[in-house]
């Protein structure tokens, strides 16, 4: 058509002379026209690659035309017609009317292009496709100022996103799609879910299914049913290896025949004759299918009966009115026999048991339900498992046996002390009064009557001098007694003959001392320090020459006081008590000071004033407490009935907890010169257990339990009140509830 245009374009040229250069301008514009529309098709050809494929299945289609089809449109193009003139006049008119409607058309196609929508015809699974980084996790991308790659390579940035917790939830109180607001990671943007989708979350939650047209109650399709269909389902040919003979197969029976000439697999032996032979019915049992599996228990047997199950039981095991009331009483579970024992005069008078089948299905229970478990048993010899410790014979010597009993006092005895020389024991009572007591004989040598209950009495440790603390109220009294050597005595009255100095000094205005006078000091009671508190401990220095008092007391800062006796002044080394303070006691060597609390023990550097380790004892209430000669060690015992060792170069949490008392233990001490120490309970027993210290740090003390002494009486629900050792001896002394002090050697 296009070079008829042209013929006639040329004709038309030759013939009309009036407008040749018009029609010439029209040909060379329509021309470039055609020349754009191939470029313009030749680059859509290159550029979009998802029209070839229709193009291609176009193609194809058309070649699948049969070879009719071909023959009757064949000729159509070579065949004139009798409107080639009607033709040639329209080519005409279009000529005239220029090459202004072909741009008006070009421009109309292009408005009607730009106004298609382009996702008209896109699927619901391609929406919102810009970031293509794939099905990888998103926390990739959290430290990168992008969140992954659009179409055409570029990064997409994440949006700046300034909302704190504040603005959020302001957003959650003034946005009311703020609930159906959702954060998509792949975009980084928030998107409001509209009604359809909600609606969809809501039935997803629930467990109904997505589509809401879905009917899950539809009939259902028998695709198999009991009529033979005329076509098979599959009708797949049968495989080759199905009808050849098996090589694997083949080369199995080969090795079993080789074996049997071999010898190697024999026949079974077949007894036909099993007349006259007797088997145990049970005997299959363990060699079942189940015990021959790895994990298998075996069932636990039923007890068997006894004689409440006889039929015709002895008389005491059936029971009387009363036993058969309390039987109807108890609960099922708490019933000791599940039945009523009865007597019949002959078996066959015996009826059936009514909760036979009850039995029988709580078997059956018990057996199922029941949580069995194989318990990897180690073969250990129990006697193993105990620590390997010496005989008591080995570490001797200790005390065993109870040889003297002081008697005199008339109450509790709280407190006892020995002489640094061994020779006497002090000790304070309830019944107001100190009594002196010769070791050897068990003979009171002197009484003091201070006219109140003895919390506590110290035996001065230096044997240059010869003094005696009680504690009774809020008093401390320094006695000074006649039963030593004249040196000792006139050491000890040059120590006590210093001027009093005129006010009390660091800080502690409420303490006062004075003098004995009178019958006081006819009694040998030297010094009286008076406290602003009961005191119920007294304790001296190694040297002799300083004094602790405690007074237990949570609303006051003065519980610990230390008295200087040479100079008869007092200090309060702690502005303030970390707790309810027990118990104090100083170090025998380096100047540390022990203060013990309720539940810890702390200890202080005296010549730092700093405290340098806290001790936890595990314990509710401290009691008592002791420290080792050699300092390294501490006891301490507790109401709670424990008793902690304390190793201070291991650790600040107890070594060995020692458990042995019944009750709440009043007193623990070390012996001076014997590895022993001893722990003293409200059960009436002492135990005295063998303590080695080694030099070598790296070897752990060696604590064994050696004796139980008893002898005390239990009153008032108090035992031994109080134990120490005698310092040169392997002797103890203990004061009880009983009024009395015993001697154990």
């Amino acid at each position: 058509m296009e070079e008829r245009r042209r013929g006639n374009m040329r004709s038309k040229e030759l013939t009309d002379g009036e407008e040749p250069k018009k029609a010439s301008r029209k040909t060379v514009k329509k021309r470039r026209n055609g020349e754009e529309e191939e470029e313009e098709e030749e680059q859509d050809e290159i550029f979009n690659f998802n029209k070839k494929p229709a193009e291609e299945d176009e193609e194809d289609d058309d070649a699948d035309l049969s070879d009719s089809e071909d023959s009757v449109y064949s000729g159509l193009e070579d065949s004139g017609s009798d409107s080639d003139d009607e033709e040639e006049d329209e080519d005409q008119k279009e000529d005239e009317e220029g090459v202004t409607a072909e741009k008006e058309e070009d421009e109309e196609g292009v408005t009607a292009e730009k106004e298609e929508d382009e996702y008209e015809r896109d699927s619901s699974d391609e929406e919102d496709i810009r970031n293509t980084v794939g099905n990888v996790p998103m926390e990739w991308y959290k430290d990168f100022p992008h969140i992954g790659y659009d179409l055409d390579g570029k990064k997409i940035y994440k949006p700046i996103r300034n909302k704190d917790e504040l603005d959020d939830f302001l957003d959650k109180m003034e946005n009311p799609d703020y609930w159906r607001t959702v954060h998509d990671k792949l975009t980084g943007s928030d998107i409001v879910l509209s009604d359809e989708q909600v609606a969809l979350v809501n039935r997803l939650q629930r467990g109904q299914f997505g589509d809401v047209g879905f009917d899950e109650y539809q009939p259902q399709v028998e695709f198999f049913s009991n009529d033979v269909m005329i076509h098979p389902v599959t009708n797949r040919p049968a495989h080759k290896r199905s009808f050849i003979p098996s090589l694997i197969e083949k080369e199995k029976v080969s090795k079993l025949v080789h074996a049997i000439k071999m010898g190697w697999i024999k026949p079974r032996r077949v007894e036909d004759d099993t007349r006259g032979r007797y088997y145990d019915l049970w005997a299959g049992e363990d060699s079942s299918i189940l015990a021959r599996h790895r994990m298998h228990l075996p069932a636990p047997k039923i007890p068997l009966p006894g004689h409440q199950e006889s039929y015709n039981p002895p008389p005491e095991y059936l029971f009387t009115d009363e036993e058969r009331a309390l039987w109807d009483q108890q609960d099922p579970s708490d019933r000791k026999v599940p039945f009523v024992p009865g007597r019949f005069p002959s078996l066959r008078q015996v009826p059936a048991f009514p909760r036979f089948i009850h039995e029988r299905f709580e078997r059956c229970l018990d057996l199922y339900l029941c949580p069995r478990q194989r318990k990897m048993r180690v073969n250990v010899d129990p006697e193993d498992l105990i620590p390997k410790l010496p005989k008591p014979k080995d570490l001797q010597p200790f005390p065993t046996t109870q040889s003297l009993v002081y008697r005199g006092h008339t109450g509790l005895v709280r407190s006892i002390s020995a002489s640094p020389s061994g020779q006497w024991l002090a000790s304070g009572s309830d019944d107001g009064s100190v009594r002196l007591w010769e070791v050897c004989s068990s003979r009171c040598v002197a009484t003091v009557q201070v006219g109140g209950a003895v919390k506590s009495v110290a035996w001065n440790p230096n044997p240059s001098v010869c003094l005696l603390a009680v504690a009774l109220d809020t008093v401390v009294l320094i006695l000074s007694h006649s039963l030593a050597d004249r040196q000792v005595i006139s050491s000890s009255e040059r120590l006590l003959s210093r001027p009093l100095e005129a006010a009390p000094t660091d800080g502690v205005e409420s303490v006062f001392w004075s003098e004995g006078e009178g019958h006081e000091l006819g009694q040998g009671v030297r010094l009286k320090i008076t406290h602003p508190k009961a005191v119920h401990q007294v304790v001296w220095h190694a040297k002799g020459d300083y004094l602790a008092s405690v007074m237990p007391d949570h609303s006051s800062h003065l519980q610990v006081l230390i008295h200087q006796v040479s100079r008869r002044r007092s200090q309060n080394p702690f502005r303030r008590n970390k707790g309810l303070v027990q118990c104090v006691s100083f170090h025998p060597i380096r100047p540390y000071f022990f203060v013990a609390t309720q539940r810890s023990v702390r200890i202080y550097n005296l010549v730092k004033q700093e405290m340098t380790k806290k001790l936890q004892v595990n314990s509710k209430w401290i009691s008592s407490m002791a420290v080792h000669p050699g300092g390294d060690h501490v006891i301490c015992g507790s109401y709670d009935c424990r008793l902690s060792w304390f190793d201070l170069d291991l650790s600040t949490k107890p070594y060995k907890m020692l458990r042995h008392h019944k009750k709440a233990v009043r007193g623990v001490a070390y012996h001076r010169l014997y590895p022993l120490f001893a722990s003293a309970s409200d059960d009436g027993s002492v135990i005295v257990c063998h303590g080695t210290v080694y030099s070598d740090l790296l070897q752990n003390p060696l604590i064994v339990p050696v004796k139980v002494l008893r002898g005390h009486v239990i009153t008032h629900d108090l035992g031994v009140l109080d134990v120490t050792f005698h310092p040169s001896q392997p002797w103890i002394f203990s004061s009880g509830a009983d009024a009395t002090i015993r001697l154990f050697t």
